[in-house]
């Protein structure tokens, strides 16, 4: 195995929450070559218009893609943590639509776009697998569509408080109805389309509710069934293999 090796085992356990590898699969993918990189917080990794030649892959941290208006303003379409690799339609749209940053302190991996594609050529079944993760991005960023346009700021907040807990759950990095939450309310609201004030108060009345606490950057669901209801969660659109909480 590579030195880079341990770094992909994130890697390969997201890939495995969304289907199958066998024994040689997974060591293909550990073995893929990646320049690892130690990122601040607010760090570009690829801009809009850009043609990068390679995946990045989160080792640790939070990430966004996101767009950016002609007055500033930020849209937020998409949060990665470890085990993510938010970039992979670069192998096959060569310019960049939109932004890649970073929200947290984070590690990455950067795999040039030959060795995926050598490994994709070499085992099918870690092309289906990452075509599959692709069809679940494109049901996340539809369910977020329908939050950002239908639902209230209550009920669209707590789907992506359950959306975030689920997804950690599933990447070993949340249990017991706690998890991560590191980033700030500004980076919440431009995910939510809503101002700072604006999350301040909806996280406030959640608070009130007795469904959540948010204190150093870790949340704590105290009601999951509640805030499932109130928020209309089905998580049916993350088709994870294994049962949700």
């Amino acid at each position: 195995m590579t030195a880079a090796a341990p770094a992909l085992a994130g890697l390969v356990r997201r890939l495995e929450s969304i289907g199958p590898l066998t024994a040689a699969e997974r060591e293909a993918v550990a073995d893929l070559p990646a320049a690892i990189r130690t990122l601040p917080p607010r760090c570009p990794i690829v801009r809009e218009g850009e043609r990068p030649g390679q995946c990045c892959v989160v080792l640790q941290g939070w990430l966004c893609r996101s767009n950016v208006l002609g007055s500033g303003k930020r849209q937020i379409h998409s949060l990665h943590i470890a085990g993510d690799m938010p970039d992979l339609q670069s192998l096959h749209l060569p310019v960049m639509d939109h932004n890649l940053d970073t929200l947290t302190p984070a590690l990455v991996a950067a795999i040039p776009h030959e060795a995926l594609r050598e490994l994709l050529a070499s085992y099918p079944g870690v092309a289906a697998v990452l075509w599959r993760g692709t069809l679940i991005d494109a049901a996340m960023v539809r369910q977020w569509m329908v939050c950002l346009g239908r639902r209230a700021a209550l009920e669209h907040t707590g789907h992506l408080l359950c959306e975030m807990y689920l997804r950690q759950q599933a990447a070993g990095l949340a249990a017991g109805f706690r998890c991560p939450l590191p980033i700030t309310q500004s980076d919440l609201g431009d995910a939510l389309g809503l101002s700072t004030v604006h999350v301040n108060r909806v996280l406030q009345s959640l608070r009130a509710m007795g469904l959540i606490t948010l204190q150093n950057g870790t949340l704590r669901i105290h009601d999951w069934e509640r805030l499932v209801a109130l928020s209309e969660f089905d998580p049916t659109y993350l088709h994870r293999e294994d049962a949700p909480v």
